[in-house]
């Protein structure tokens, strides 16, 4: 083992090797999640596919050592529908429409999903509360309180995962529009992500 750990660190030094991750990309329409996927891949075109009815964007964003993989998955699937597809899963990226109070609750019914589904719950999320640059949107605070999630967040700090009680969650506001807010969010992320 001490010589496969040595060999892929050289590797990766050298910029040779990378390692592979999954990221699902989730949330209600019009949350930013395409917007996003879209900014992330200028220089790489996204495949298009359908599988199970369900229709996926893959796109690459390389955190560090790892190269993730990105998914594109909408809400209106369910997390039942597509959570057999990532067994090996890294990353959860869920987007909330920080303007759009009218879905708040539909939202946390799908956040809430998540949290609550025993298959994926030591997988870290990420959850980007997008479209600050525009007028009347909700604070991190008010995010915080209307998703229920003021006991769960982890802190944007560098806690190691062995002293977190809870699986790794926090909120990070951002407007993926203006480019901001949402690379802090993924270095964040990427502390916590057990890619192979």
């Amino acid at each position: 083992m001490f010589l496969w750990d040595w060999f892929s660190g050289l590797m990766t030094y050298l910029g040779l090797w990378r390692k592979q991750g999954k990221l699902v990309f989730t949330g209600l329409d019009n949350s930013g999640k395409t917007t996003l996927l879209y900014l992330l891949s200028e220089q790489i075109e996204p495949s298009y596919y359908r599988r199970n009815n369900m229709y996926r964007e893959a796109a690459q964003l390389t955190l560090g050592d790892v190269c993730y993989s990105i998914y594109e998955l909408s809400s209106a699937c369910g997390v039942k529908k597509w959570k057999d597809q990532f067994d090996t899963l890294d990353g959860i990226v869920y987007f909330i429409d920080t303007t759009d109070r009218d879905r708040f609750e539909e939202s946390k019914q799908e956040l809430d999903s998540l949290l609550c589904h025993e298959q994926i719950a030591k997988v870290p999320i990420l959850v980007l509360a997008n479209k600050i640059d525009r007028p009347c949107v909700a604070s991190e605070e008010e995010i915080k309180q209307v998703f229920g999630l003021q006991q769960l967040t982890t802190g944007k700090g560098n806690v190691p995962l062995s002293e977190l009680q809870t699986r790794p969650l926090e909120v990070f506001i951002c407007s993926v529009l203006k480019r901001h807010g949402y690379a802090e969010g993924f270095k964040w992320l990427d502390q916590y992500t057990n890619a192979k």
